[in-house]
């Protein structure tokens, strides 16, 4: 579902409750991890189904893509899965909905809208403030993964949040994924017709420090 969405919009400014953790998922103790951006959340399904011993919570700006993954996850069941509609700056930002990033052991940005052109750079959901937020909010050790195949949009990333001193970058050739959130490497769609037409992926890790 290709639909450009701006994301500095007004009419994401009214946030929905938030259910609480007990009310998302069958076991609200296990580790969360939250993907900001899941679309329509293939990723998540793959990575709840064969890995239950995490819940999974994905935000997405498109509203129907939400709808459909919730209805999704309801009919097959799975517990360890939950979809929020909004934009995750105003979300993550809104005083009811603190207790997600406390409760975070990791997030992702995978392959996020690039936003190519320079007047444009303000809707790309990676921001100083938000990081700066992120940085105040999240537990020690909580890490961040981004992904993308854009080469500008990577540096962008990188700089925006090396530049908060709270976040160290992680030697992914030394990161242990068996006890991270996707311990079996499950691969996005985007990630996966990246690989298969061989053009670049750059990828960092970081940690709250």
């Amino acid at each position: 579902m290709r639909q450009h969405v701006n994301p500095l919009s007004s009419n994401f400014n009214q946030i929905n409750r938030i259910p609480s953790l007990n009310e998302m998922f069958g076991d609200s103790k296990l580790n969360l991890h939250l993907d900001i951006g899941c679309a329509a959340g293939e990723f998540l399904f793959d990575l709840a189904l064969v890995n239950t011993s995490w819940n999974y919570l994905g935000i997405e700006i498109r509203e129907k893509l939400v709808k459909n993954a919730k209805l999704k996850a309801f009919e097959r069941e799975i517990k360890n899965l939950y979809f929020v509609f909004g934009n995750a700056n105003n979300i993550l930002n809104d005083a009811h909905s603190k207790f997600i990033i406390e409760n975070l052991k990791s997030i992702s940005f995978n392959f996020p809208d690039p936003w190519f052109k320079k007047k444009h750079h303000k809707r790309r959901v990676i921001q100083p403030k938000f990081i700066n937020s992120l940085s105040n909010s999240l537990q020690k050790g909580t890490l961040i993964f981004i992904k993308t195949d854009v080469r500008d949009l990577f540096d962008y990333m990188d700089f925006t949040i090396s530049s908060n001193f709270c976040f160290k970058t992680i030697d992914k050739k030394d990161f242990n994924f068996s006890e991270c959130f996707n311990p079996n490497k499950v691969k996005t769609n985007r990630e996966k017709y990246v690989m298969l037409n061989q053009l670049d992926i750059f990828e960092r890790i970081y940690i709250k420090i």
